[in-house]
């Protein structure tokens, strides 16, 4: 039971080899590119009735080709981790790679023609991928998430505290935008991005001129305050994520030195097993051709201490 153990494990290994040589080789990753790209070009040729019309059968095809290719592509990298499988499920983007392929393969998924055209788009993100940069950048996205609500939550009570504002003083003389709450805060919204502020202000003047307080407050707060915060927030992640990427980078060249490492001296070793075979046999040969030993004369005269009175 031990030895189908260890071969198993040893036929796992030279599969995960031989498997990962394939996956990080450059051509791999430039095939898998140029099928995500020409997964979206076809994604974008499907929005032209004319054209699936005419090439519907060749357009079905293609896409058949394009989900066996990617999955021959994910079945290599699991492969590639035959003698480590908890590494491939650690990895956020082997498990969104595996998500995207599998979904083309459930009977509900195929049947709806909505959903499998968004999973298809869903694909274009694998490009993440193979450009760090946009790795680090939605990697930075997700991170920033939790400080994103928390700003959200501080905008709407803003927005909510405003518009309840401009209901009281400004509902009477301007309800097409102040006329209830929804509005108010439809108005200041739009207003955030200093879109029509001129306007806005030019018509709070006409009736009243603290409006002017009321405005520049807003715009204060608002447009400059809230944005600058979103935006601390937001390259606070992406340092984070960078300092993230470099980690990785540092894990995976410390374990292929280690690898390295440990690799270097099995290899003596059979080297100089190899060597000791070598130099047996050639001993052995040497034995064989030397003649076969007689007893010499002296021994032959000598009597047998038996043969004594």
């Amino acid at each position: 039971m031990t030895d189908v153990t260890a071969e198993m494990k040893s036929a796992g290994e030279v599969l995960a080899r031989r498997c990962r040589t394939v996956t990080e080789a450059r051509w791999f990753a430039v095939t898998v590119f140029a099928l995500i790209l020409t997964n979206a070009a076809l994604l974008g040729v499907e929005t032209y009735t004319g054209l699936v019309e005419d090439w519907h059968g060749w357009l079905r095809l293609a896409e058949h080709a394009c989900v066996a290719a990617f999955t021959v592509e994910i079945l290599l990298r699991i492969a590639a981790h035959a003698d480590r499988p908890k590494d491939f499920f650690r990895d956020p983007w082997n498990l969104f790679d595996l998500a995207v392929v599998l979904s083309a393969f459930l009977p509900v998924v195929r049947e709806n023609t909505t959903v499998l055209r968004l999973l298809r788009l869903a694909r274009v993100l694998r490009t993440a991928r193979f450009l760090p940069q946009l790795r680090i950048v939605l990697v930075a996205v997700g991170r920033s998430l939790p400080g994103t609500l928390s700003f959200l939550l501080v905008g709407a009570l803003l927005l909510y505290v405003y518009a309840m504002v401009g209901w009281v003083f400004f509902a009477r003389y301007d309800p097409e935008h102040y006329g209830s709450i929804g509005r108010s805060v439809l108005t200041l919204f739009l207003l955030m991005t200093l879109d029509g502020i001129g306007d806005a202000v030019h018509a709070g003047l006409e009736i009243s001129r603290w409006s002017i307080v009321y405005y520049a407050s807003y715009v204060l707060l608002a447009s400059f305050v809230l944005v600058n915060v979103l935006i601390g927030v937001v390259i606070t992640s992406l340092d984070e994520a960078r300092e993230m990427e470099a980690d990785e980078a540092e894990e995976i060249s410390a374990g292929a030195a280690l690898a390295g490492a440990t690799d270097a001296p099995e290899h003596e070793l059979r080297v100089h097993i190899a060597k000791a075979r070598q130099a047996l046999d050639e001993l052995e040969e040497s034995l064989e051709r030397l003649p076969a030993s007689h007893p010499s004369a002296a021994e032959a005269n000598v009597p047998s201490p038996c043969g004594r009175s």
